[in-house]
């Protein structure tokens, strides 16, 4: 009697091999999709799981403000704690003292008392104590679980040993006059990641400040820059990677600035709040303690033409106990501090009848 065979088709769906919780910093989503951490917890939530595995990311700063630092610094910071290798490029001529300005992960009152412990049974070894961070590991993890997203303290730096550990690599714009340098160092970083094969181990990050600063040589070679973003989205789009990219659009043609939104996977805008604005101060609830906007302008979406919808689009940024960066949406103010209004209709004494 012969064996039958089992039909296999081609349009088999593939699970991918390794488990969600085995990869540091990557979660899967819906439809194969593949999720990497912006470093903001609250801003995970709003994009429905964090920046897609492969996607162009492009912040719209705030001439203002540099608003916009704080969500470079965290994604860079995120991509340390999970051993990533990072790529960051600056229009400034050292742009690896910068790596000295990224925030260090916030710790709890329980994780305070552990270490409190921990080095009260340390006591004899304490001229060996300043070695012990080189060989803690750079993931944390929590009742056996690996974190996905970290909250950070904004007001103290990054430990040493994580960017000591760690692959980064810091590349001055101002040495870039064609871009074909800083091409070629993504080209490079990304060569270097392990290629897509069904099983993923790691991923990498890839930060640029500022891209079309005054300072850089071809600040005003605009073809060529959007030429640039047109290279970097299509070598990302084929690699474990995502690209986080800032520009400020005041500094641009409107043409060319829509041109660039429409490529990003993700495109979300900072604005800076005035000190001093009355009109935003009785409209808003917790006006004073708002740093600035958040503004979704476009969610990636991959392997589905589902469209993404949010609860809204614009968010207060604001800092919790001056530390970690949350993200809040906007309460309307009680008009003429009623707390106790009747919602949008209220009952007439003379006719008794609802006025809307």
């Amino acid at each position: 009697m012969a064996s039958s065979k089992v039909r296999t088709s081609s349009f088999s769906r593939k699970v991918p091999a390794a488990p969600p919780s085995s990869i540091p910093g990557l979660k899967y989503g819906p439809n194969g999709t593949i999720f990497l951490s912006s470093g903001i917890p609250d801003l995970d939530k709003i994009l429905g799981g964090g920046f897609h595995l492969g996607s162009l990311v492009m912040i719209i700063e705030d001439t203002e403000a540099p608003h916009h630092m704080l969500l470079l610094r965290t994604f860079m910071s995120q991509g340390l704690i999970h051993n990533q290798p990072v790529l960051y490029a600056s229009p400034s001529k050292n742009p690896r003292a910068f790596l000295g300005t990224l925030p260090a992960t916030l710790v709890s009152k329980d994780d305070k008392s552990i270490k409190s412990d921990a080095e009260q049974d340390l006591r004899i070894a304490w001229q060996y104590k300043k070695y012990l961070g080189e060989n803690k590991p750079p993931i944390e993890e929590r009742d056996g679980k690996v974190e996905y997203c970290n909250d950070f303290d904004l007001r103290k730096p990054i430990e040493k040993h994580l960017i000591a550990g760690n692959r980064v690599e810091c590349v001055s714009l101002l040495d870039c006059s064609s871009l074909t340098g800083i091409r070629d160092s993504c080209s490079k970083f990304l060569s270097q990641l392990p290629r897509y094969d069904g099983n993923i181990t790691s991923a990498g990050r890839i930060a640029i400040q500022s891209f079309c600063a005054p300072q850089c040589e071809y600040y005003d070679k605009e073809w060529d820059m959007l030429s640039f973003i047109r290279s970097i989205k299509s070598m990302v789009r084929s690699s474990n990677a995502v690209a986080f990219l800032t520009f400020p659009a005041s500094l641009l043609s409107q043409s060319v600035s829509k041109r660039w939104q429409h490529l990003a996977d993700t495109l979300l805008s900072i604005k800076a709040i005035p000190d001093e604005d009355k009109e935003l101060a009785t409209l808003l609830t917790g006006y004073q303690d708002m740093l600035g906007l958040l503004s979704i302008h476009k969610v990636a979406r991959f392997n589905t033409q589902v469209p993404v919808i949010l609860d809204a689009t614009t968010y207060s940024m604001k800092l919790q106990k001056r530390r970690s960066l949350v993200l809040e949406c906007l309460n309307q103010a009680p008009v003429d501090g009623a707390s106790g209004s009747s919602g949008g209709c209220s009952s007439s004494s003379n006719t008794g009848t609802l006025d809307f």
